[in-house]
């Protein structure tokens, strides 16, 4: 890696921001977050939540492990670019095959470093997500600001059916292990569908591991669709841009949960359950990106440190009265939780699949299981 590229980053404000270039060379836009992870950077470039959107990594030394291919949550780099403040010149690890650069470059992904992340931050916070690009391997700071002020912002972008895949698929891959890898399952006891609005492999691995037969749907699946296929469980998954313009998954979703089917949504999942109930969604200021915030489960009053990555949020004084809030975060007091009073469906705001981050939101995956040997029980009984 060539130590003297620039990199330029320009906010849609005029702030600027002089590195160097550590990716492709040219330019990108997006809607500039900042993720407090201290770990887990390949897994955050390939999580589809962040489709339009460059990340901003506030753990100072990024690409010390490097990277490898079994740490993938989907096909390809979702993220639209990446900033950092020190780039590894050395990478150890018995797993990793490529360095963070080299990582990048390969995908054509254009990322900058040597910048004040800490200021870059601090700005965002004061002033909230906004529009940037980064010109790399150039110092053309002014084509740069253009660019960033003429990126439309993600409010009002249906970028779920972007995403998602476009046929239906199964998958059986279960958990990964450091004596086995990941493990492949054959039998199972539930069939679920899970649509797939820009879905992480690690929620299909949980489930798996929870003897779960997983059938993958496009996003734009309609209910009819699903119902021919016979699930005992409906998973809604994470994913980018706004709820509120994804009608035919808000569609979808009223029909299955009205019709009683066990249902669990996680992040983007989260906000369509709720649109699909009666509740409001809104763009929030700034966001939450990092595996370090606390939420509350409401009921138990127990803390659990999470994953979290969304820039919509549920308006917890829109629920109406057969929606009940779970959680709710620590850090702004936001929704973080709720579920159905009248059906067996609930949903979480951050991810409990974590990748990267803690686990001990996992119980939730087993909450789902338990909704779904209820309805199977009672259709027995019946």
């Amino acid at each position: 890696m060539s130590r003297n590229m620039s990199a330029v980053l320009v906010l849609a404000d005029g702030t600027k921001f002089r590195g160097i270039s550590i990716g492709a060379p040219g330019l990108t836009t997006g809607e500039v977050v900042f993720n407090t992870s201290m770990t887990g950077y390949q897994e955050i470039l390939t999580d589809p939540s962040y489709t339009k959107q460059i990340v901003t990594l506030t753990y100072p030394h990024i690409g010390n492990v490097g990277v490898n291919q079994e740490d993938i949550e989907s096909d390809k780099v979702y993220a639209s670019g990446l900033i950092i403040r020190d780039l590894a010149m050395i990478n150890s690890n018995f797993r990793s095959e490529q360095t963070l650069s080299e990582y990048l470059k390969a995908n054509h992904i254009v990322a900058i470093a040597n910048i004040d992340t800490r200021k870059l931050t601090r700005h965002l916070r004061e002033h909230g997500s906004q529009a940037g690009c980064i010109v790399a391997e150039s110092d053309d700071d002014k084509k740069a600001h253009q660019e960033a002020k003429n990126f439309p912002g993600l409010s009002g972008m249906d970028l779920a059916k972007v995403v998602s895949s476009k046929k239906a698929y199964a998958f059986n891959q279960g958990e990964w292990s450091l004596s086995e890898g990941y493990s492949n399952h054959k039998e199972s006891d539930y069939h679920v569908v899970a649509f797939d609005y820009g879905i992480k492999k690690n929620i299909l691995r949980m489930l798996v591991s929870r003897r779960c037969k997983v059938t993958v749907v496009p996003a734009e699946t309609s209910y009819k669709e699903v119902i021919r296929l016979k699930p005992d469980g409906v998973f809604l998954s994470n994913g980018p841009g706004d709820p509120e313009p994804c009608d035919y998954a808000i569609k979808a979703i009223k029909q299955l949960v009205d019709d009683g089917y066990p249902t669990f949504g996680i992040c983007l999942g989260h906000q369509l359950l709720a649109l699909a109930s009666g509740a409001k969604t809104s763009k929030m200021k700034f966001g939450h990106h990092g595996a370090n915030h606390p939420v509350q489960d409401l009921k138990t009053k127990r803390v659990f440190i999470t994953s979290q990555n969304h820039g919509f949020t549920v308006d917890q004084t829109s629920l109406p009265k057969n929606l009940a809030a779970t959680h709710q975060s620590l850090f702004d007091g936001s929704l973080q939780g709720i579920e159905r009073l009248d059906q067996p469906a609930f949903s979480f705001q951050g991810h409990p699949e974590a990748s990267p981050g803690p686990s001990e939101m996992s119980y939730l995956f087993d909450h789902f299981i338990d909704l779904i040997e209820k309805k199977k029980m009672s259709h027995a009984k019946a």
